[in-house]
């Protein structure tokens, strides 16, 4: 498979899990993955989707860190920025942003020349690309249907960072067609009522709620991440 040349500077930003793999949050991500697998087991868990409630909760430095454990454990993993409005992979990557998804669900790129070899073994992510004029239609088209078989045939698990639930319909939309969503709330910032609505809307697109990550814990017992699932 033919992948553009990564740009990365020597340390990567947020990913706990590479830079510290022994140290006790790493070990927590972990347990996340763990939880995870054990959540789905009517099937395996292909492709999932992480989102919040709302911004600023720590979703897509949860949503690094568990691409990287799965990959650690020797998935073949892609982590897609699907939140085609305020992306962030490439720059915790350090990667270049001018291609990706939204050039593939438009028709301009192939999924194989887009994605881009991490210096993480097994990970590859697919950076959001240019930010285009209509996210939603585009995360529910057709064409991102056909983006996630094409990636299924490539990956043992695609990871979707979208944006929060209640800001705009991204993540319900693309809930509907993944196998599983992982909410993550911040400790002491989001409000109940606002991670209730959230869980309603997305049960309400018909997704399947794996669990929810308690995120910025005050760490007690070197806890900081406390995973539990939802039914």
């Amino acid at each position: 498979m033919v992948k553009r040349k990564k740009q990365f500077k020597n340390n990567v930003r947020h990913l706990i899990t590479k830079l510290s793999p022994h140290s006790p949050i790493s070990e927590q991500y972990r347990t996340v993955r763990t939880n995870l697998q054990f959540s789905h087991i009517d099937g395996e868990l292909k492709t999932m989707l992480v989102t919040s409630a709302g911004p600023s909760e720590g979703k897509s430095s949860v949503t690094a860190n568990l691409a990287v454990v799965f990959a650690q454990q020797g998935k073949k993993v892609l982590l897609v920025d699907a939140d085609l409005r305020k992306p962030t992979i490439h720059y915790t990557f350090r990667a270049d942003n001018r291609i990706g998804l939204s050039n593939v669900l438009v028709g301009e790129r192939l999924l194989v020349d887009s994605v881009i070899a991490t210096d993480i073994k097994d990970l590859d992510i697919l950076t959001c690309g240019p930010i285009p004029p209509n996210p939603s239609e585009l995360l529910g088209s057709k064409a991102m249907e056909k983006m996630i078989r094409d990636a299924s045939a490539q990956y043992d698990m695609i990871i979707f960072d979208t944006p929060p639930v209640l800001a705009v319909t991204d993540a319900p939309i693309l809930a509907n067609i993944c196998d599983g969503v992982l909410m993550v709330v911040r400790s002491k910032q989001t409000e109940y009522e606002a991670a209730q609505k959230a869980r309603d809307l997305l049960k309400s697109a018909k997704a399947k709620l794996l669990g929810v990550v308690l995120n910025d814990v005050e760490q007690k017992k070197d806890n900081y991440y406390y995973y539990y699932g939802t039914k």
